[in-house]
């Protein structure tokens, strides 16, 4: 049996495509979400400050993030500008403000950072709102 075989039937990816974004994309919400309402809690906001933007502007960009930009990419909208926001914010979350903790710890941003750079690669797929916009583009050059 050969194992090394590059052919795949391009439904299948479409759907997995979308089920891993739809999948990690509810997944990050809640990360998001809770967030969310740290912000608009009324107590003092005491969040990582990251470049020294304070911690409250350092939430709102850690918000638009995980919250924000993964309805664009269950959405499948915008979804390489969506990733690139969200790869930042795991790559952030995982060396810097996790990073002198243990692997634990670590593990789950680092999870998110690894799907989100496979996203990237292979893009949304067909079943997208990128894929509509794209394909009624090329339907409108003729």
């Amino acid at each position: 049996m050969n194992y090394s075989n590059s052919k795949s039937n391009p439904i299948y990816i479409d759907i997995i495509l979308f089920i891993v974004r739809l999948f990690i994309g509810f997944a990050m919400i809640s990360h998001g979400f809770s967030k969310l309402q740290m912000l608009f809690n009324d107590g003092q906001i005491q969040f990582f400050d990251f470049l020294g933007l304070g911690p409250k502007i350092t939430l709102i960009l850690t918000i638009f993030g995980e919250f924000v930009c993964s309805i664009f990419l269950i959405l499948g909208l915008f979804s390489r500008v969506a990733l690139g926001f969200l790869i930042f914010t795991m790559l952030i979350a995982g060396f810097v403000v996790h990073g002198a903790d243990l692997f634990e710890k670590r593990e789950l941003s680092l999870i998110y950072l690894s799907v989100y750079l496979l996203l990237m690669t292979f893009g949304a797929g067909k079943i997208s709102v990128d894929y509509m916009i794209e394909k009624r583009k090329r339907a409108n050059d003729w």
